[in-house]
């Protein structure tokens, strides 16, 4: 026979396929499955021992893989060296925080028991008489000032406004002026520091220096207490002499009589009142119903202090010594809380 075969398994049924033609069909499709089916067989005998280790390097190393599963966003390994020595960095254990930008320390003064392990929590009614800002009339004032400086000076006034008006009367049209009053806003910041001008005096020294030394200690102690009870107290009115006073607005008294440091009450350091509110609140609104809990708070423990409110409220942010020739005259020595 003439005939070759690429494939070797067709040689073994050479006899079969020439041995008569009755097979047919059905012998042909049977040889060229045997031809597959060896065919196969014999390719996967002559590539398997050709590259023992390529399903070895195909998979990742035990170490790789439990890397990739730690750090799964960390950045390529470099070298063994890295893969020993995960933790190359650090933190310094109880490290200091950073010190604040700033600091207001005169508004809160910072206590020089914080931090200390036996430290006890004073009360904040009742400031301790150990207060080292008690011992320095500086640390007082400037206290005060602050509070100063934290409350708008900002004051609902009454003005007459005078308008014409077309009225009929008799049966004719006749022009008059009326006359009618309206609440108004005022800013009165620029009072005090015009009138410390004409005085020859700093802001600080007129409105805080200007008023009694006793009565200093007095409104620093309770408006400690306020601050610590979470009211945030200002002060809009310290000192007034007699020319600040002429150009204040409102319910007040004559020039020279003033309680806040008129003439006649004896001048520059003799102040004995003040006018405070509250700060807290991001809108007006709010700031009043802060401010009405300042009074009431006041009207309830300014006893303690020595500070009250004489004339309630007719004047609500005037406080004054409750010992004082003011307080006396219009609330009398044993007079009861507001609203008792």
């Amino acid at each position: 026979m003439g005939v070759s075969y690429r494939c070797p398994a067709r040689a073994i049924f050479y006899a079969i396929e020439y041995g008569g033609d009755e097979m047919g069909e059905f012998m042909r499709l049977r040889r060229g499955f045997h031809c597959f089916l060896w065919g196969s067989l014999a390719s996967v005998l002559y590539a398997g021992p050709t590259n023992p280790d390529q399903a070895v390097k195909a998979q990742p190393s035990r170490r790789e893989a439990s890397a990739a599963v730690v750090q799964p966003d960390a950045a390529p390994v470099r070298s063994s060296t890295a893969v020993l020595r995960p933790k190359t960095v650090v933190a310094a254990p109880d490290a200091a925080p950073a010190e604040p930008a700033f600091k207001l320390t005169a508004v809160t003064p910072p206590d020089a028991s914080v931090g200390a392990g036996n430290a006890s929590v004073p009360n904040p009614s009742l400031p301790e008489v150990t207060d080292e800002c008690l011992l320095s009339q500086d640390c007082i004032d400037q206290y005060l000032f602050s509070l100063y400086e934290r409350a708008r000076k900002i004051d609902t006034i009454k003005v007459a406004e005078r308008y014409k008006a077309t009225i009929k009367k008799k049966g004719k049209k006749r022009t008059v002026t009326k006359t009618r009053t309206k609440l108004v806003d005022e800013d009165f910041t620029w009072k005090d520091p015009n009138a410390a001008e004409k005085a020859g005096k700093s802001v600080p020294e007129y409105v805080i220096g200007g008023m009694d030394r006793d009565f200093r200690v007095r409104l620093y102690r309770i408006m400690r207490a306020l601050d610590d009870a979470g009211l945030a107290p200002g002060i809009t009115s310290g000192f007034r002499d007699d020319y600040r006073q002429s150009i204040a607005s409102g319910r007040k008294a004559a020039s020279d009589s003033s309680y806040h440091g008129g003439s006649r009450r004896g001048g520059y350091g003799h102040g004995l009142a003040a006018d405070v509110v509250s700060t807290k609140g991001d809108t007006r609104a709010a700031r009043w119903i802060t401010t009405d809990l300042l009074w009431k708070w006041i009207d309830e423990h300014g006893q303690e202090y020595g500070v009250g409110r004489p004339y309630l409220d007719r004047d609500p942010p005037h406080v004054g010594p409750m010992d004082g020739k003011e307080y006396v005259d219009k609330r009398g020595v044993n007079t009861k809380r507001a609203g008792s």
